[in-house]
């Protein structure tokens, strides 16, 4: 097993048993909020998600992949297996793709597989609604054991609390559907025959086709990608500029408190976090838009 640490191990192993097919080539191939471990011999992935109020998102991601594959729509496939709980990790099983290492989607890309995403017809069965994109934040502050101050606490709770109000009232540039939840050009993949498919459905939902949209955005203030003229190629391809919308700068700052979650949950353990979590609170706090974030490394 490659890049596997113990516990993670043992889950896969654990899955493997259950599926009966073999672990022995197990080889973990992607590490954030998430694990992800592939089985190659079996031609099958494991996603293993943390987050212990995830298991309903999860359940409902593998049933809309399934519906979007059926229908052409380029993504992750999941197998037959519904998705279960796992020494406290929740595991949902997708079909094996030869994914090439390289560089991300391009922004043009990107946007084209958005923009068919967005063209899609809603599924013929109810999907939860981006009703509250502050939940998970919320949950991980309710479970909040060390890492984060009292001072830092309470602001986070007054923030989300005002930025709901503002959520509720934004004035949305198009109409809502079906949504990606995470949408960025990491987590769109380049199969080795050169065709690009979506994965990671985590978040998938019914609310603002804006939530995918402002993701380039939040990312090119916070990490510096994309740059402007990428951010242009982006909206030429999708068919809409967000950055013209006059609510872009609110949707940014609830992006900026809800991405916070796995800082969060794991600030208590791990030190790095902890520190990137300290470090995106003050920017916040001191309305510092310019200052640069740093990624979870799980």
């Amino acid at each position: 097993m490659t890049g596997l640490d113990e516990q993670t191990r043992a889950i896969a192993e654990a899955a493997a048993a259950r599926l009966g097919v073999a672990a022995g080539d197990a080889e973990l191939i992607h590490l954030h909020s998430n694990a992800t471990v592939a089985l190659p011999s079996a031609g099958l992935v494991l996603r293993i998600a943390t987050n212990p109020d995830a298991f309903g998102r999860i359940r409902e991601s593998v049933r809309v992949c399934r519906w979007l594959a059926a229908c052409g729509y380029p993504c992750t496939v999941p197998v037959d297996a519904e998705p279960w709980i796992e020494a406290g990790r929740i595991l949902s099983v997708w079909r094996y793709e030869d994914v090439v290492p390289g560089p991300p989607a391009s922004m043009s890309e990107f946007g084209t597989l958005l923009r068919k995403l967005h063209d899609e017809p809603m599924p013929p069965f109810q999907v939860r609604d981006l009703e509250d994109p502050f939940i998970s934040v919320a949950a991980a502050l309710d479970r909040a054991a060390g890492g984060l101050d009292d001072v830092d606490h309470r602001w986070l709770r007054e923030r989300i609390q005002q930025l709901r109000i503002r959520w509720r009232e934004l004035d949305l540039a198009v109409p809502p559907g079906l949504i990606h939840g995470d949408a960025h050009p990491g987590n769109m993949l380049r199969l080795r025959n050169g065709r690009l498919i979506a994965g990671d459905w985590d978040h998938t939902a019914t609310g603002p086709r804006e939530w995918d949209l402002i993701q380039p955005l939040y990312t090119s203030r916070r990490f510096g990608t994309p740059d402007s003229g990428s951010l242009g190629q982006f909206a030429a391809a999708y068919g809409l500029d967000i950055r013209d919308w006059d609510e872009a700068a609110t949707l940014i700052a609830i992006r900026e408190i809800t991405g916070l979650s796995p800082y969060i949950r794991s600030a208590h353990a791990d030190d790095r976090n902890r520190a990137e979590l300290e470090h995106r609170i003050a920017t916040l706090r001191s309305g510092d838009e310019s200052a640069r974030w740093q990624t979870s490394r799980g």
